[in-house]
C-alpha cells in the first residue's frame, strides 16, 4: 500500500516518523507493504480513541462554562458505575483490539517465515544470500552461485530473497526501508530474514545501529533487476575480481570506510559457516586509541 495513496494518512504518520524517513512509508515488497498496513491500521484504531477524547475534553470545557447557566453541577458526586465501565472498557478494548491484530501481523511478517505465493502463483525457489557486516561495510555471499559483493546487492525483481546473517564483530542491523522488517546481526550468530522486491530499481540499505566511525557512511545499495538482468549480473560477478577465501577475507575485515562497491569471481565453499562459528576468528570491532573517543579507522579501502 504505497504511501503516495493515502495521502493525509501518509502525512500523519511521517510526521510522527520523521526519524525512519519516507521510503518506510513506500514500500515496494510484501513484507514493507505488510508493515505500513499494520502502521496505518494501527494509527486509525489509536485516532479512534483519540479523536473522541479530544472532542469531549472540549465539549465539557464549553459546557461546563461559567457563563452557562443550564449546565447542572453535582460538587458532592463521587462515584457512578457507568462511568467507570466507559472509562475501563474503553482502554481494554482497544488493547485487545490493538494486541491482536499486532499478534497476527507479527506472525505474518516473522522474518524466518518463507513469503507465502500470492495471486494463485506457485512460489519461486528463493535467492539464498548470506550477509555479514564487517567495520564498515557489507559482504554478500551468494552461496548457489559461487559469487560474493561488497556493498551492493543485486536480486531478480519478484522472487523471495532469503537471507542469513552474521557480524564479524560488534552486533549491526540489517534494514532496506523500502522492502521492510531490520534485523540484528551479531558475531557467533546467524539470524534470517526472507523478503522480496515487486518492482525493478535501487533500494537504499544500510546500517541501522551505532557502530563506530565508519557507521554514518555504512550503506549498500540492493539492486533489484529483470531475472535475465540479474542472470548477467551474476555472470559479469563471476568474470571479474578476486576469489574471497580466508585470507581474503581477513584482509577484507580490516576496518576502512567509503568502500567502493566490487564483486569477488569466487568464494570458498563454507566461509560463512567458518565465520558464525568463529574458525575464523572474530574482528577487533572499533577500539579505543589515544586520547579517550578516538577510534581506529583506516581512511582507504583495502583491496584484496
Amino acid at each position: 500500500m504505497p504511501g503516495r495513496s493515502r495521502p493525509c494518512l501518509t502525512t500523519l504518520a511521517g510526521l510522527g516518523l520523521a526519524g525512519c524517513g519516507a521510503p518506510v512509508l513506500d514500500p515496494e515488497g510484501p513484507v514493507g507493504a505488510g508493515d505500513v498496513k499494520i502502521l496505518f491500521d494501527a494509527v486509525m484504531l489509536m485516532l479512534t480513541i483519540v479523536v473522541p477524547t479530544i472532542l469531549a475534553i472540549l465539549g465539557f470545557a464549553f459546557w461546563y462554562r461559567a457563563s452557562n447557566t443550564r449546565a447542572r453541577r453535582r460538587p458532592t458526586f463521587a462515584y457512578s458505575g457507568a462511568i467507570e465501565l466507559v472509562v475501563w472498557a474503553i482502554p481494554l478494548l482497544t488493547v485487545m483490539f490493538l494486541g491482536g491484530m499486532i499478534w497476527i501481523g507479527s506472525h505474518d511478517l516473522d522474518p524466518a517465515r518463507p513469503l507465502a505465493a500470492r495471486g494463485g502463483k506457485p512460489q519461486e525457489s528463493p535467492v539464498d544470500i548470506q550477509v555479514v557486516a564487517l567495520d564498515w561495510k557489507w559482504l554478500f555471499i551468494y552461496p548457489a552461485e559461487g559469487v560474493a559483493s561488497v556493498n551492493t546487492l543485486a536480486a531478480p525483481v519478484g522472487r523471495p530473497l532469503h537471507f542469513q546473517l552474521t557480524s564479524a564483530s560488534v552486533m549491526n542491523v540489517f534494514f532496506v526501508p523500502r522492502l521492510g522488517s531490520m534485523i540484528y546481526a551479531m558475531n557467533g550468530m546467524a539470524d534470517e530474514l526472507n523478503l522480496q522486491a515487486d518492482k525493478a530499481g535501487d533500494y537504499a540499505g544500510l546500517a541501522g545501529m551505532i557502530n563506530g566511525d565508519g557507521f554514518a557512511d555504512m550503506h549498500f545499495d540492493l539492486r533489484a533487476l529483470p531475472p535475465a538482468g540479474y542472470a548477467a549480473w551474476i555472470a559479469r560477478a563471476k568474470e571479474s575480481g578476486p576469489a574471497l577465501d580466508a585470507a581474503g577475507y581477513r584482509t577484507l575485515e580490516r576496518q576502512s570506510a567509503h568502500v567502493a562497491p566490487f564483486t569477488y569471481r569466487a568464494v570458498q565453499p563454507g566461509l560463512f559457516a567458518d565465520i558464525v562459528s568463529q574458525r575464523l576468528a572474530p574482528a577487533p570491532g572499533p577500539s579505543r586509541t589515544g586520547s579517550p573517543g578516538a577510534l581506529a579507522a583506516p581512511k582507504s579501502a583495502p583491496r584484496p
